[in-house]
């Protein structure tokens, strides 16, 4: 299974130790519209919170562009508060693990 199904499958699933296993252990989530970086602990523990509130629902997750080195994708994320952003992610790729993820995230009116 390519690494993009994998990933959308763990977040459709909301399993935050498939996601785990398919970072690093040098993992970094760079967060553009906040400007916050985390590294793999801190991104899996965001998850986790994310996910146990009942946020974070990817919808309409598809692939961009995938090879060994990038994984590009776009997704649409309803948040347990009611707001919903379309989600553009860069996501490097090393010895079939994700290194880095960048996001970039818009706003989007239900």
């Amino acid at each position: 299974m390519a690494l993009f199904e994998k990933f959308r499958d763990a977040m459709r699933d909301k399993d935050v130790d498939a996601m785990a296993a398919m970072m690093s252990d040098d993992f970094t989530f760079v967060r553009h519209q906040s400007g916050q970086n985390l590294d793999k602990a801190g991104t899996i523990e965001m998850m986790r919170g994310l996910f146990a509130s009942g946020g974070a629902n990817a919808q309409d997750m598809r692939k961009i562009y995938e090879n060994d080195e990038v994984l590009v994708t776009h997704e649409l994320i309803d948040f347990g508060d009611g707001s919903r952003e379309s989600v553009l992610s860069a996501q490097l790729v090393r010895d079939g693990k994700l290194v880095r993820l960048e996001t970039g995230a818009t706003p989007v009116r239900k």
